[in-house]
């Protein structure tokens, strides 16, 4: 598929160096600290909701470089993370190591949403929609639904006339601060779907700062 080559190219060239350090501590610039900052929510946002999760089977799928499955692992939880990125996949595996030592919990592999398999307990889903357009995006969440048990968590940016605007004025930035190939999506489309598959909203967050927007979606069978 085009998209997922577009996005797995870049993830592992020059957008692999960008987000690493955004998700990282290293020092940015005043947009990438912000989205660093908006992302750090949606993380602790997904582990105040899943409370203590130990003993979970959790799927984090498009792990990037681990920031939801190493505090989900030092919590008990059993991970296993993928994402389509060898090099952000490596990086997480460099952070398992520095952060939780010699353990084979997460469990990190280098796949397609589409390519995973099992049953989790819970799947969960972080920024990965916004690569995506809508046919694609409801095609992966059809295929996450039949991996979770009971849960599913997923992000997206919303479709807003402010994002919209914001979007198209982040092209003109240069170098770091440029804005990235990003796809918004109605949340009544993306729910209705989800209805027809058996699938109900129990919580919903709305994160967002000046450069960082996410509707957070946390749905049970």
């Amino acid at each position: 598929m085009q998209e997922k080559a577009i996005v797995r190219n870049y993830f592992n060239t020059v957008g692999f160096e960008r987000w690493r350090r955004i998700y990282g501590n290293e020092e940015v610039n005043f947009v990438q600290k912000d989205i660093r900052l908006g992302h750090a929510r949606t993380v602790e946002t997904v582990l105040q909701w899943l409370g203590d999760p130990s003993g979970l089977r959790i799927c984090d799928a498009g792990c990037g470089v681990g920031s939801l499955s190493l505090p989900l692992a030092a919590r008990g939880a059993q991970v296993f993370a993928s994402d389509i990125s060898e090099q952000m996949v490596n990086e997480a595996r460099r952070r398992q190591q520095m952060e939780l030592g010699s353990t084979d919990n997460p469990q990190f592999q280098v796949l397609d949403l589409e390519e995973l398999t099992g049953e989790y307990d819970v799947v969960v889903c972080l920024d990965v929609m916004i690569h995506y357009p809508e046919a694609d995006a409801l095609r992966m969440l059809r295929h996450l639904t039949g991996l979770a048990k009971s849960r599913l968590l997923f992000s997206f940016a919303p479709k807003t006339p402010w994002l919209t605007l914001l979007k198209k004025v982040g092209e003109f930035f240069p170098g770091p601060s440029k804005t990235t190939r990003a796809y918004q999506h109605r949340e009544a489309t993306l729910v209705s779907h989800l209805t027809e598959w058996g699938w109900k909203v129990q919580q919903r967050q709305t994160i967002q700062s000046r450069f960082y927007f996410a509707w957070l979606l946390d749905l049970v069978r």
